[in-house]
């Protein structure tokens, strides 16, 4: 049998880029500093991108803050995780504002100091009515956790008489995701070297493109966002609509 092997296409921009933000404490060792600095060099290099994003037509860009699996690391740097919000937006909250961002805060608000969660309301509720770019934000997020949250939110509305069991597919148990009203990511990158999807958006990256890049977080740029861009736009994406010469392809 011969397997036909398409030919990569150009494709239009992704207008959804979600990104893992790994490498802050191997960049941080490489350099014998303490893990806190590489953190806070992260939050240099996000925002670095979110002033790059809208230049290359991303509508939608969302990052991988804070796991769920997080809490499992070193007290001082989970504190140290904790802080970083704030830091970002003490220093950028008001440039967001006049640049048209929207952000959005994904996850769970449970365990969170009362401090925090006030400040993240208010970054989402100061920004609510931009347009230019929307920004989301994982914090304290986990996909595993998320999909049984929206199944719980489900099965709740069936013992309560307001859905039934067949009323359940596809859209509308997306709208139970804490992503409800987003379009799913066109591509997700992740730099460090690492090759896991590490529990993100497990629901929403069905058909999404991947591309994995040997940069460490804080050292990433609008250049690395732009490479990315340009091997998304060689991918031939069918969503499993093109079935070629094998009866057994499936995308």
């Amino acid at each position: 049998m011969t397997v036909h092997k398409p030919t990569p296409t150009a494709s239009d921009p992704p207008l959804h880029v979600a990104i893992i933000m790994d490498g802050n404490g191997r960049w941080a060792k490489r350099r014998s500093l303490p893990r806190t600095l590489g953190h806070r060099a992260g939050v240099e290099a996000l925002r670095a991108v979110v002033s790059a994003a809208p230049d290359l037509n991303i509508r939608w860009l969302t990052v991988f803050g804070f796991s769920t699996e997080n809490w499992s690391r070193p007290a001082a740097e989970v504190a140290e995780l904790m802080a970083l919000p704030k830091r970002y937006f003490d220093s950028d909250l008001d440039r967001l504002v006049r640049e048209g961002v929207r952000v959005r805060v994904m996850g769970q608000r449970e365990g969170l100091s009362a401090d925090l969660i006030s400040m993240l309301d208010a970054a989402e509720l100061r920004t609510q009515a931009n347009d230019a770019l929307h920004l989301q934000i994982a914090f304290n997020y986990g996909g595993q956790s998320d999909i049984v949250q929206a199944a719980r939110k489900f099965a709740q509305a069936v013992a309560d008489g307001q859905a039934r069991p067949e009323d359940l597919d596809e859209a509308r148990f997306a709208n139970n995701l804490s992503t409800a009203g987003l379009p799913p990511p066109d591509l997700v990158i992740r730099p460090s070297g690492e090759l896991r999807l590490s529990n993100f958006l497990l629901w929403e990256c069905a058909y999404t493109e991947f591309v994995f890049q040997n940069v460490l977080w804080p050292d990433f740029g609008p250049k690395n966002l732009a490479e990315a861009i340009e091997t998304y736009k060689s991918r031939d994406r069918r969503y499993g609509g093109t079935v070629a010469d094998d009866a057994f392809a499936t995308s």
